[in-house]
């Protein structure tokens, strides 16, 4: 690979990208600019579902090895202040999602200049990640089983890391998510008259201390979040709320947890309602699944790869990811920014040298998978 031409083609991808903000699953420039930068590559290039981009390495091997990047930005100002900064208002890769689909092409560039190797490679370009989960309709297209994948492998770029740092866990590495929506609807009534009305906006108030007095008292080892973020309620001051509404999110790494959570609520809600006189409706969302590494295989790149960072704990954030695991064994990575900005902020971005120690670390990867003494390629 030559480096100092790819370092150049890294930062104009990543630039371009930046220029073009696209949300969700509708990413018509995005898919068609990674198209025409993987025609250059030779692979054979599919659309597995509108707006995803894929590439085939066909090395002439019984299976395959897949490697993904998101592509999907935030709906966020941008403040950046960079040469490239988001022409399109209202919307900014503050997620780091532009570096990961350049140095996903600095890889496919890398593979177009292999003469061989021990396995197949697919690339996949996903939009959706931030929303709705687009790994899930990525899986549901079939392409893991059309194409013999056996492993996947993602990343994401990671603020408190060291620049340029890969870091990863076996097991959980980041939290299944759902988001809860609970209505309260009371009954109205002059302040002065509160005994005679159903107030929702105290039975908000007191629902949400109960459940958090009771989150608090599980155990410390248990990891979780269960949080809110809004409360509305009323219409004026001298009159009793009629209605309120609570979002939360829950967040766990095991699946007993997580239900436990969610039932937890359940409960707590069913007994406010018989003691308030309101009624209360709970409703979540899908959200993801957890991140969970395989373990045999983190093990074995811990093994294989000194540098490679062991995390401690898990991450409470999420990722659809995790729905890749659902059908073959997978792990997932931190690559490190080392600008202590987070994810998500209007200031983030990604230092060019990051995005060459992105694709380094991708060509480690596939190379350690296929050497034959690592015991992974009679796996394969």
């Amino acid at each position: 690979m030559k480096t100092d031409t790819t370092d150049c083609q890294l930062t104009g991808w990543k630039d371009d990208l930046h220029r073009h903000p696209e949300l969700g699953l509708d990413l018509p420039w995005t898919s068609a600019y990674i198209r025409q930068a993987l025609e250059k590559t030779g692979a054979q290039i599919l659309e597995p579902m509108p707006h995803a981009v894929a590439a085939w390495f066909d090395f002439g091997r019984e299976s395959t090895l897949m490697f993904r990047a998101d592509m999907d930005a935030l709906p966020v100002q941008e403040q950046t202040g960079a040469p490239c900064t988001s022409l399109i208002p209202g919307r900014m890769h503050a997620c780091g999602h532009d570096a990961h689909m350049s140095i996903l092409l600095g890889f496919a560039q890398s593979l177009a200049e292999r003469t061989e190797c021990a396995c197949n490679v697919l690339l996949i370009f996903q939009p959706g990640e931030e929303n709705p989960g687009g790994a899930k309709l990525i899986c549901e297209t079939g392409i893991l089983e059309q194409y013999r994948v056996k492993a996947a492998f993602g990343l994401h770029v990671w603020p408190n890391l060291e620049a340029g740092t890969v870091g990863v866990r076996p097991g959980p590495m980041m939290a299944a998510s759902s988001e809860v929506d609970i209505t309260i609807e009371g009954r109205s009534v002059h302040a002065a008259k509160y005994r005679e009305g159903a107030d929702a906006l105290q039975t908000a108030a007191d629902l949400v201390g109960s459940i958090y007095r009771r989150e608090a008292a599980l155990s410390p080892d248990v990891f979780r979040l269960l949080r809110f973020g809004l409360l509305q309620a009323g219409t004026i001051r001298n009159v009793v709320a009629g209605s309120a509404r609570l979002e939360g999110t829950v967040r766990a790494f095991e699946p007993d947890v997580f239900r436990g959570l969610k039932d937890m609520i359940l409960s707590m809600a069913r007994n406010a309602q018989v003691h308030s006189g309101c009624r209360i409706g709970v409703h979540f969302s899908d959200g993801y699944p957890a991140v969970l590494n395989h373990p045999g295989l983190t093990g074995k790149l811990l093994d294989s790869m000194p540098d490679l960072v062991r995390l401690e704990e898990p991450e409470m954030i999420s990722e659809d990811f995790s729905f890749y695991q659902q059908r073959v064994p997978s792990v997932f990575f931190f690559l490190g920014t080392g600008t202590g900005i987070p994810l998500h902020d209007p200031h983030f971005d990604v230092p060019p040298s990051v995005l060459v120690q992105g694709v380094s670390f991708w060509n480690r990867v596939l190379d350690v998978m296929t050497r034959k003494e690592s015991g992974f390629s009679r796996e394969l």
